[in-house]
């Protein structure tokens, strides 16, 4: 399955609505930097609020999706991290420093945007 990836604006909006295997994560971090190549989009949200749990790997693919998106020159806002996946996150070092975090959609597109500049 292929995590719907959003254009709104210059930005674009991942909402991830289900736990990820090894393969739909790999999928979604080549998808993601194809989109943001095909759009030329500056920002990214990707909501994690469905997402109760993650691996180690998924963990690494996200942290990477992230780094990769700034490589490109998209910022990136998480929005909905769940406890579980806060901790895990940082238990494996993943720190995120580079990321701007909200506590949900709206206010992620908001942070967004107020650093975009617009």
């Amino acid at each position: 399955m292929r995590i719907p990836i959003l254009k709104l604006y210059n930005c674009l909006l991942v909402s991830i609505q289900w736990e990820l295997d090894d393969q739909t994560a790999l999928q979604f971090q080549e998808d993601l930097l194809q989109k943001i190549h095909e759009t030329g989009a500056n920002g990214v949200v990707i909501d994690l609020t469905s997402i109760d749990f993650i691996d180690s790997f998924i963990a690494k693919v996200l942290g990477d999706v992230i780094d990769m998106s700034n490589l490109m020159g998209a910022k990136v806002v998480i929005t909905g991290i769940q406890p579980a996946v806060a901790i895990t996150l940082i238990e494996l070092g993943i720190g995120l420093t580079n990321v701007l975090t909200a506590i949900d959609l709206e206010k992620g597109l908001e942070k967004l945007q107020q650093e975009l500049g617009e």
